[in-house]
């Protein structure tokens, strides 16, 4: 399983945890995970990609399970940059030099930060939902109502009151959202109850707060990041090999809004729709999650 056997490095920011899996001198996939999820998520992905000859490696995001700050001076930052400049550092550590980068939510957002700034680190892109790199200026323009109602959990945490919400009832909360997001989805307790512990990250609620105050210009930035924040002023393209997968049922947004992104695209672009399927792409299609890494990364299966 993905959360078995952890390993951890650090970066200069992070202690971040991880698991890997695989022949070491494969191709390295990485698979982010999304908020509110976990390494768990890819529990049934990464057989299949070990088995077709690639190595997996699976990290925590800040603020989630074991991965932790190594200074109580660094901003609690969950902002677009932090995400993307985590997993480049993570990959420099690791001495990876290029890899398949998989993700959805804040990981496939890290992962299309990679693949926008850093293009020559990546052999391919798989992104569910398709670009995931927030246009923060362009955040004050109204949506459609039924959009503005699906993102009440964003505005909910603008205030205090949500963070409060956050930190007393995150379970309850989390769950919700789970429901919510990937209607089709029947999860156990049992699933549920193996990532629940990752949000008792020290940090999980500072991150989370952070993340959904930024993007909407409504919380100052890490200052330390602010290079990165600039370049990704604009939606910069993405000129990588690219399969974005979207799920038919997804809760978020609707599934046919990913059709739009297709310009942010300027190299080899799939889009794939999963009939049925919910936000949480890897653990609701991991065969089509896995399918979609292995073909960029060129392994056999």
């Amino acid at each position: 399983m993905a959360a078995d056997n952890l390993k951890r490095v650090r970066t200069g920011t992070l202690e971040i945890a991880y698991s890997e899996s695989g022949p070491a001198n494969g191709m390295p996939v990485m698979l982010m995970h999304g908020w509110p999820y976990d390494l768990r998520c890819y529990d049934e992905v990464v057989p299949r990609v070990t088995a077709a000859g690639c190595r997996a490696i699976v990290p925590y995001l800040r603020g989630f399970g074991p991965t932790r700050f190594l200074s109580p001076d660094t901003p609690r930052s969950g902002q677009q940059a932090a995400l993307g400049n985590d997993l480049k550092e993570f990959m420099d550590v690791l001495g990876i030099e290029r890899a398949v980068l998989a993700g959805y939510d804040w990981g496939g957002r890290a992962a299309c930060i990679i693949a926008a700034l850093w293009p020559e680190r990546l052999h391919g892109l798989v992104t569910g939902n398709g670009y995931n790199i927030q246009d923060i200026a362009g955040s004050v323009k109204p949506a459609e109502p039924e959009q503005e109602h699906r993102f009440w959990y964003q505005y909910y945490l603008h205030g205090e009151r949500g963070r409060a919400g956050l930190q007393q009832n995150r379970r309850a909360f989390i769950r919700l959202l789970w429901q919510l997001w990937s209607p089709n989805w029947q999860f156990d307790d049992a699933t549920f109850e193996r990532s629940a512990p990752s949000w008792d990250n020290p940090d999980f609620v500072d991150v989370t707060v952070q993340s959904y105050r930024h993007r909407f210009g409504y919380a100052p930035g890490d200052p330390a990041l602010e290079t990165i924040e600039r370049q990704l002023v604009g939606s910069p393209k993405i000129a990588v090999p690219t399969i974005v997968l979207q799920g038919a049922a997804a809760g978020v947004q609707p599934a046919d809004m990913s059709e739009r992104h297709a310009r942010f695209f300027t190299g080899p672009y799939q889009r794939r729709l999963i009939p049925v399927v919910g936000h949480n792409l890897p653990q609701e299609a991991p065969a089509a999650f896995a399918e979609a890494a292995l073909e960029l990364a060129g392994c056999e299966r």
